[in-house]
């Protein structure tokens, strides 16, 4: 296997003859041409973590893109879906309008509402997956436990647990592996002293428990962030008191795209009308998810420090928690943020929750929590609040290392790399680590709007680069060092002029207040072009034979012998890409020579 990595050194020039001039046929390189045609392709082994949005996006991508591939997904979970299998707490759902959360290779017609709830968006994910037979790429019940690299293979070792048995493990191997288990899939309790002391129930709101009895009963609901906001309104018709501990502050807004929601920013079902025009009008429904698209786009610019549009959006924002807040205003000068801008933490949607917090039954306690005792909850004024439920909406390990070795080049592990600071080249790859994408990583754009497109731009990139792969005969291919740290230096050049680096408690920052926020130094649509083809240039690439263009093969391109169209640069007819038959006679006002062989 030959290697052109970037410290490896210059060739001579073949024979070392004068100024490369030719003087025979070259002997004793150790180069021998490739007996196939140009560009024919190598066949590459896929190996993804994750059954979720990213995961199906991504073998939708393989199962098109007519290249050697074989993919194979492992799911920890016995459903595909991730996040929206997982979280089934009351009143679940998605902050993002249900049209603008789907692919946009399987829009769905059928939505009920426009804030869709997660069983409806889990059921979308399962559908698409069946209907489009991606489920033959994915394996359920299969946990990574480990990813080792091989440099002298140019493969990855993947050590994958079957089922619950930590004994039940085998290897696969496979030429690329990808990361599209997302950040917020690791739940954890919160770091609070007593926890097991509590003789009542206890429930983790991305664990739900569907035996929780509620009804009636003395609830205390921990943490103020979205799984809470979406909680709240939904139990408290039902509990017999709660009580919220909310340590920050938050910017409680409408729902992403709300100038299309109901009246003040409400959801609602779509009417008969409505869901005609999505089954039978396609133009008029991609226009409609494209007028969304482009508001959810333009918020961008109320991020910026200094701009207007973050002026007005924290004016409005006030003005409306407060408002909503009027009945105990109390509590507005406990969660209406005075220090950091709407957008310094992705804005929280909580229609009705703010209207909870006002109800009769329900107190929220500011005081910061000393420890769980067994009747219920001590804070720090010395005030033992007593529940027979509580519920922990306290949120996930956001530190982006991974819970299983994940081990490079030169034996560099990924939890140590990112023990600081979890630094990536463009949130898709990370240096030392060859053929690994994450899908999701960090310093992604996470601030405003949906992820689908996201998911589905990065998938884009990581088929251009399986492409080259394939039919370039390269082995491996690496982000720079150098590559990583202009990105660094860029973005924490940028990042102090946006909302994300101002005094607030968010997962953006690891869970931190002053923490450097992981986010693209930019727009969604800045990505997006940004990430539109590849840099090559910012990558070391290995290859199978010794010479980067072996590739060339044995002086055919693949299109002469596999059937396509010889003469496509003249234009395709019928836009059929195959080669024509062009019978000789249909062409016979043209023949002038009889004597034509």
């Amino acid at each position: 296997m030959g290697s052109l990595a970037k410290n490896d050194a210059p060739r001579a020039i073949p024979n070392g003859t004068p100024n490369g001039a030719f003087s025979g046929i070259e002997n004793g390189s150790g180069y021998e041409i490739l007996e196939k045609a140009s560009r024919a392709g190598r066949h590459l082994k896929i190996v993804c973590l994750g059954g979720g949005a990213s995961a199906i996006n991504l073998a939708h991508e393989v199962s098109t893109s007519g290249l050697d591939l074989d993919l194979v997904c492992y799911e920890k979970n016995p459903s595909v879906g991730g996040t929206w299998y997982e979280n089934r707490y009351p009143g679940c759902g998605c902050d993002i309008p249900s049209v603008n959360y789907q692919y946009s290779w399987a829009p769905s017609p059928e939505w009920t509402k426009f804030y869709s709830s997660a069983p409806e968006i889990l059921a979308y994910f399962k559908n698409v997956a069946e209907k489009h037979d991606l489920m033959k790429y994915i394996k359920l019940n299969h946990r990574v436990v480990g990813a080792f690299w091989d440099e002298d293979k140019q493969m990855w070792n993947i050590k994958v647990q079957r089922g619950e048995n930590p004994d039940d493990i085998f290897e696969d191997k496979a030429h690329i592996f990808i990361n599209a288990s997302g950040v917020l899939n690791k739940w954890k309790w919160p770091n609070i002293p007593g926890r097991e002391k509590f003789k009542g129930s206890m429930v983790h709101s991305a664990n739900w428990r569907d035996d929780i009895e509620l009804e009636g009963k003395r609830v205390g609901v921990i943490g103020g962030g979205s799984s809470a906001v979406q909680i709240v309104p939904n139990i408290q018709p039902i509990v017999g008191s709660m009580s919220c501990f909310i340590r920050s502050s938050a910017w409680i807004t409408g729902g992403f795209g709300q100038r299309f929601a109901g009246e003040n920013g409400t959801n609602f079902e779509y009417n008969e009308e409505q869901r005609e025009i999505m089954r039978n009008d396609p133009r008029k429904y991609l226009a409609y998810r494209k007028k969304i698209e482009s508001e959810l786009n333009s918020r961008f610019r109320f991020i910026l420090n200094g701009s207007k549009e973050q002026a007005d959006a924290r004016a409005f924002a006030e003005d409306d928690m407060r408002t909503k807040l009027a009945g105990k205003p109390e509590i507005a000068d406990v969660i209406v943020p005075k220090n950091f801008a709407v957008g310094c933490r992705r804005p929280t949607p909580g229609n009705g929750y703010l209207e909870s917090l006002c109800a009769d039954n329900v107190t929220v306690v500011s005081s910061n929590i000393a420890e769980i005792t067994s009747k219920g909850i001590k804070t720090e004024d010395n005030v033992e609040h007593e529940f027979d439920v509580i519920v922990c909406a306290t949120g996930f390990d956001v530190s982006w290392r991974p819970h299983y070795p994940t081990v490079g080049r030169d034996g560099v592990s990924l939890s140590k790399y990112w023990q600081d600071i979890p630094n990536t080249y463009l949130s898709l790859g990370v240096a030392h680590f060859p053929n690994y994408f994450i899908f999701n990583g960090p310093f992604g754009p996470y601030g405003h709007g949906s992820f689908l497109p996201i998911t589905e731009t990065v998938a884009r990139y990581v088929m251009q680069v399986l492409r080259k792969m394939s039919e370039e005969e390269i082995t491996s291919f690496a982000p720079k060092e150098e590559a990583v740290a202009d990105f660094v230096q860029h973005r924490r050049k940028f990042l102090p002029r946006t909302a994300w680096t101002s005094p607030c408690r968010s997962w953006f920052k690891q869970g931190t207040v002053d923490g450097e926020p992981m986010m693209w130094p930019g727009s969604r649509i800045q990505f997006f072009e940004t990430i539109k083809a590849p840099r090559w240039e910012d990558f070391d690439l290995k290859y199978t034979t010794s010479n980067r263009f072996g590739y060339f093969g044995n002086g055919f391109a693949a299109r002469e012998t596999d059937g396509s169209d010889l003469t496509w640069y003249l234009g395709l007819l019928d836009g059929n890409e195959r080669q024509p038959p062009l019978l000789d006679e249909e062409f016979e006002a043209f023949f002038m020579n009889n004597s034509r062989a």
